[in-house]
């Protein structure tokens, strides 16, 4: 046991530390370094302290407190939940319940199904996935930045700029239903080549297996990863990590050739020519004609024969190579790939999406980004990398906000408070914009930025019913960013005693920033060591609002939101607490629990008289 902290009320808490998660995550991730094989790994599933991992990393999540296919949600969470899941683990008796299935809306009018699975199962999940993740990720192959700690979307791209430098053709892929697509058998086949366990694999399968309800309808599940899982996207890249090697190994020896591009004489008599008159003399005005000349043609042949390479880089189910070589060799890599997908992996490459683009004279679309060439690099041996904002999904953001060309209020936000709308127009204008910090065009979102700041004034002027200019004048501000000073529109929220909380839209240069370093998805530190004050307060087992250490559990709310009162009612105890500590989670007793649910009395607060409800 080690000192974690104390309680809000000052009381002091021993709380485990979670050594005993990071130790056997460790250990996995060792032998996973080293290619050993994972034996007993089914063993591991009984170590308390890494469903407590699991619970501070994925309680925060919007779905938490979504029911699946039984009332079960996030609150209620105690101790004793975990102790119930281990022991029918120990006794091989966990049954994976089936997952609700709903629908949401996908580009298109196609809707796109989304299982949501039960709490339990996706406490289950995590600790699953975080051992599958330890073993797994020292093997992936770099060239895979999907789903994983550290990489995402903008490594991926900022790759390809900054190595794939003269590129002639873009091969995009796309693989068919992907997700839906994975063959069980086939993937636990993959799975049995490095987890020596039976029982793991078991469980792994019954997950796969599980099934859905649609309409409360039981419905079996004959192949793919099991969608909204949160093990899935470990699982798909697990899969998928096949073609990655197949490409490294078998296709990128066979289509890259030749160490240099031959060199061009031509180029050589200027270069020589050059450095003679430099030695005699010579006034710039002489010379700049021969290095333009010496640019035009290059140092290197374009065209040589014997040199060829391939590059390759993928993004979950989505994968882009580069080629430098002639147009039949593309579409053979092309060919062979499909051919190891369909032979080997039993997926199909999507026609309709698998494009062969010539690098100079076209685009191909990955990740939301236009990839293209563009003139030659400094050294005159390709055309480098350009990644641009594409004009169509500018013009699908800028519709959003207009109406027959003008910008448009917003009125389902009339009732919102100022803050929440500035805060909700700048958070949604930054996402794009810090997407596309590594396009080359990224000024073209100035169009956008002014459609949604008219957007946003005429939604504040309609609310407090006055003009634009006026609302307009009353918002403009400049705050210090990145050295220099920046306008935007701001609102202040005062706090007693603290700095104002601000709300800001605007106040982002859109110069290309392609060395910034954008954290995407997971670092090695969240990976490694959650956010565990929640843990520490659970395993204090004490409630907070009477104190009480009988059948304690944590009570969840989606929102701060939820804790307001209508009228001039008094708030309950246990929403006061919640409300001072600003925390949408309170560990309480089951009496006290239940009493909430109810809208009931809680109990009595410790150094209170009587319960204020």
């Amino acid at each position: 046991m080690a000192k974690g902290g104390r309680l809000f009320d000052g009381r002091p808490v021993e709380v485990r530390d979670m050594r005993d998660a990071d130790t056997t995550l460790a250990i996995i991730g060792e032998r996973g370094k080293r290619g050993l094989p994972l034996e007993r790994v089914y063993r591991r599933l009984f170590n308390r302290d890494l469903y407590l991992r699991a619970y501070g990393r994925i309680y925060r999540n919007g779905g938490a407190l979504t029911r699946g296919a039984t009332d079960e949600t996030v609150d209620g969470m105690s101790v004793k939940r975990i102790t119930d899941i281990i022991d029918r683990l120990r006794r091989e008796r966990y049954r994976w319940t089936p997952v609700r299935r709903t629908y949401i809306p996908k580009k298109g009018g196609k809707p796109r199904p989304l299982g949501i699975p039960t709490w339990s199962d996706k406490l289950l999940q995590e600790v699953m996935r975080s051992i599958l993740d330890a073993y797994y990720e020292p093997q992936f192959n770099d060239r895979s930045h999907g789903f994983r700690p550290g990489r995402g979307c903008h490594t991926a791209l900022r790759d390809i700029f900054r190595f794939w430098t003269g590129t002639k053709w873009f091969i995009e892929g796309d693989i068919k239903g992907c997700f839906d697509n994975i063959g069980h058998q086939p993937l636990l086949s993959i799975l049995r080549e490095k987890i020596h366990d039976g029982r793991f694999l078991a469980l792994v399968e019954g997950l796969l297996e599980a099934g859905y309800l649609e309409q409360w309808d039981y419905r079996p599940t004959l192949s793919g990863t099991p969608q909204g899982a949160i093990a899935s996207p470990l699982l798909a890249n697990i899969f998928l990590d096949k073609l990655d090697k197949f490409v490294e190994q078998i296709l990128i020896p066979k289509y890259s050739t030749g160490d240099l591009r031959e060199r061009k004489p031509e180029y050589a008599k200027i270069c020589d020519r050059i450095t003679r008159l430099e030695k005699e003399g010579a006034d710039e005005a002489t010379l700049r004609p021969l290095r333009a000349r010496a640019r035009v043609i290059g140092s290197t042949d374009q065209f040589d024969p014997d040199y060829r390479r391939l590059r390759h880089i993928r993004y979950a189910d989505d994968f882009l190579m580069g080629f430098i070589g002639p147009k039949d060799e593309a579409e053979e890599i092309r060919e062979r790939v499909g051919g190891f997908l369909r032979e080997d992996l039993g997926l199909e490459l999507s026609p309709e999406k698998t494009l062969i683009t010539h690098a100079g004279t076209g685009f191909a679309r990955f990740l939301g980004y236009d990839v293209g060439t563009k003139g030659r690099d400094h050294g005159g041996d390709g055309y480098h990398i350009t990644l641009r904002l594409p004009l169509q999904k500018l013009d699908a953001w800028i519709a959003k906000y207009t109406r027959n060309g003008k910008a448009v209020h917003r009125p389902e936000l009339l009732n919102e408070t100022d803050f929440s709308i500035v805060s909700l127009y700048g958070g949604e204008y930054r996402g794009i914009a810090q997407y596309y910090a590594l396009a080359e065009n990224r000024f073209w979102l100035s169009r956008l930025h002014w459609v949604m700041e008219t957007s946003l004034l005429k939604t504040l002027a309609a609310k407090h019913k006055t003009t634009v200019s006026k609302v307009s004048r009353g918002l403009r501000a400049e705050f210090y960013h990145r050295g220099r000073f920046v306008r935007c529109l701001e609102v202040k929220k005062p706090r007693p005693g603290k700095e104002p909380l601000i709300a800001r839209f605007g106040g982002i240069r859109l110069k290309p920033e392609v060395n910034l370093e954008i954290e995407d998805g997971l670092t090695d530190r969240d990976r490694w060591h959650p956010r565990n004050e929640l843990i520490a307060r659970l395993l204090a087992d004490a409630c907070e609002i009477c104190g009480s250490t009988e059948d304690v559990q944590v009570h969840h709310i989606r929102k701060l939101a939820d804790l307001k009162v209508p009228g001039r009612r008094e708030k309950p105890t246990w929403k006061k607490i919640m409300a001072a500590r600003r925390r949408k989670t309170l560990v309480a007793c089951g009496q006290c629990h239940t009493a909430i649910h109810g809208g009931r009395p809680t109990g009595r607060p410790r150094g209170e008289p009587a319960n204020q409800e």
